[in-house]
């Protein structure tokens, strides 16, 4: 399917023209009809050989319906712009020429209609002028009547020709469904309709309302009056909802993937149009069908920022207008820049952010955001539109590799300097690494240990490779006392009694333990390093399963000992328990490290 919006001044034959191509009445409510003027938006499709399926946004022309017009343009990357013959280039013809411009609409055609009331020739090189100034720029135009249906078939071989010059969509993308009509069906509940402009929408898929972070369920979809499955892009769609607050959905609003969108009531723009310096403080911002009113920050001449009465899910390279209504103009295009734009606090500020905007590519490659932030979600960068630069470096996270090394620098320069202040307990933790760095999650700090030579982490501390406690001499001499007795008796690990007596503490244990000069395999209970695995061999020649009893004999040791340095053997993959009172070695192979 194909969408395209119909443009131009108000009674200048666009409803007729759509009714004389499609058969359709697009005009929806009676007062239009007896009027004879659109009041609101009109929907209607045909089906032409080489296009499928040609659906039709048709909006009023009158200059007090402009906000109107927005809605059913904004999402929408064609149009059928209409000038009458008889009457030429009008006001509200300036106006729509004006929104597409500013939204940057690239695709077109141009009907000069009333053909049957007169020569179309001046009406068709005034707008041709004109519209050629615009970003559609050099048109194919056709003349029409919706009376005698002279040019309707050259017509509709441009519409094909229009269509298969549009851009491919991308339905794999993020769903985002502004929603340009919403009512309620008996039996059904709430139906919206809107352009889908990229992705796909299924019946069951779960769409999350911009507005307050609601989860809806998609009940019901049809497409130009069809019950569908499944719905792709570009198509015209009727989304049947429920849940909580589907009700209260209205014009402006939209249906979004869960959890890949995020709103903003700031955003940095770089303008098309009139300098920013010129610009109203108060404008409306008009994005897909959404009217929002903005205070405007001038940046510079060519840049502003953006504050929103109301979030909106923008993203980087998106294009919208603002527009002045009480002069019933449109003051500026533009392309969004940043929707997490950093805050302007010191003086000079806002000249500084528009350089930098200034010298930003118009793309959205992440590698800008990820040097800016220094860290940031991966998911977070694709939810404001912009692509990874790389893999993550831990988890979700992105890392600018320049922020990445200054980290790597800073990890080292901390963990000196705690063990300079700390020569007893010189590791320091893993979430005081965290904290001194700044960082966001610990994972952080493994994945910087990863890159970081000379490190190491041991037991949710981080070392230098050459840092060791430094014992006072007389705790030096307490813990060579130790050794002395476990060399002679290698499992008669020494009693609470004794270390006291040696005047050995549990911190002083753990400073012996970091050291290299003990192994602690529980609270109290010291060892030298490499018992575990002597008693694993030595408890490895007794016939398999084994007791606590017979591992005590055969070790030499108290109970006391044997329960905590076997529960350290299961810990570290030696022996394995068989049931509640035996165990067996681990074999074959090596024990896990």
């Amino acid at each position: 399917m194909h969408v395209i919006a119909t443009a131009g001044h108000v009674d200048h034959g666009k409803s007729a023209l759509l009714r004389a191509l499609t058969g359709m009445e697009p005009d929806r409510w009676a007062e239009e009809r007896r009027r004879g003027m659109t009041l609101d938006l009109g929907f209607v499709w045909t089906r032409l050989p080489g296009a499928g399926d040609l659906a039709f946004v048709d909006v009023p022309g009158h200059e007090r319906l402009v906000g109107t017009m927005l809605a059913g343009v904004g999402p929408v990357p064609a149009v059928l712009f209409v000038v009458a013959a008889d009457q030429g280039w009008q006001p509200q013809s300036e106006e729509h020429l004006s929104v597409l411009d500013a939204l940057g609409v690239r695709h077109g055609v141009l009907a000069v209609s009333r053909c049957d009331l007169a020569e179309p020739d001046a009406a068709r090189a005034q707008a041709l002028a004109r519209i050629a100034e615009s970003s559609l720029g050099t048109l194919p135009s056709v003349a029409v009547s919706a009376v005698s249906g002279a040019g309707l078939d050259a017509l509709r071989t441009r519409l094909v020709r229009l269509a298969g010059e549009l851009p491919a969509p991308d339905r794999a993308a993020d769903v985002r469904l502004w929603v340009d009509r919403a009512f309620t069906v008996r039996g059904h509940g709430t139906v919206v309709t809107g352009t889908l402009g990229a992705g796909t929408v299924r019946v069951g898929d779960r769409l999350q309302l911009a507005r307050d972070g609601q989860v809806l369920r998609v009940r019901g979809l049809e497409c130009l009056k069809e019950p569908r499955q499944a719905a792709d892009a570009v198509a015209r769609v009727a989304v049947n909802v429920t849940g909580p607050g589907a009700g209260a959905l209205r014009r402006g609003d939209a249906l979004l993937t869960p959890g890949r969108w995020l709103t903003t009531d700031t955003v940095d723009v770089r303008l098309r149009g009139d300098p920013a310096r010129e610009l109203p403080r108060e404008l409306t911002l008009h994005a897909g069908s959404a009217a929002v009113p903005v205070t405007v920050r001038p940046l510079g001449e060519g840049s502003a920022r953006l504050r929103l009465a109301v979030p909106l899910p923008l993203r980087v390279g998106d294009t919208a207008l603002l527009r002045d209504p009480g002069r019933h103009r449109v003051a500026a295009g533009l392309i969004v820049l940043d929707v997490r734009p950093p805050p302007l606090t010191r003086r000079g500020a806002a000249a500084a952010r528009d350089r930098e905007l200034r010298a930003a590519p118009a793309s959205t490659d992440g590698t800008g955001e990820v040097r800016r932030r220094g860290l940031i979600r991966r998911s977070e960068l694709c939810a404001m539109g912009l692509r990874p630069p790389a893999e993550p470096v831990a988890g979700d996270w992105l890392a600018d590799p320049v922020h990445w090394s200054a980290l790597c620098d800073r990890l080292r320069d901390v963990v000196e300097e705690h063990a300079a202040r700390n020569p007893l307990d010189p590791g320091l933790p893993l979430e005081s690494a965290r904290r001194a760095l700044d960082l966001p999650e610990r994972a952080l700090v493994g994945a910087l240990l990863a890159r970081s030579p000379g490190l190491r982490h041991v037991d949710g501390r981080v070392y230098g490779d050459h840092t060791r406690p430094v014992l006072p001499a007389d705790a030096e001499a307490a813990v060579d006392t130790v050794r002395a007795d476990l060399t002679r008796e290698p499992f008669r690990a020494p009693e609470a009694d004794r270390l006291r007596e040696l005047g050995l503490t549990p911190r002083l244990l753990a400073a012996a333990e970091a050291a290299g000069a003990l192994l602690r395999i529980s609270d109290g209970i010291v060892l030298l390093p490499g018992a575990d695995a002597r008693a694993a061999d030595v408890l490895a020649r007794l016939a398999q399963p084994f007791s606590v009893s017979q591992a005590r004999q055969a070790l030499d040791t108290t109970r006391r000992v044997a329960v905590p340095l076997l529960t350290y053997l299961d810990a570290c993959g030696r022996t394995v328990r068989v049931d509640g009172a035996l165990r067996r070695c681990r074999s074959p192979g090596p024990a896990p490290g």
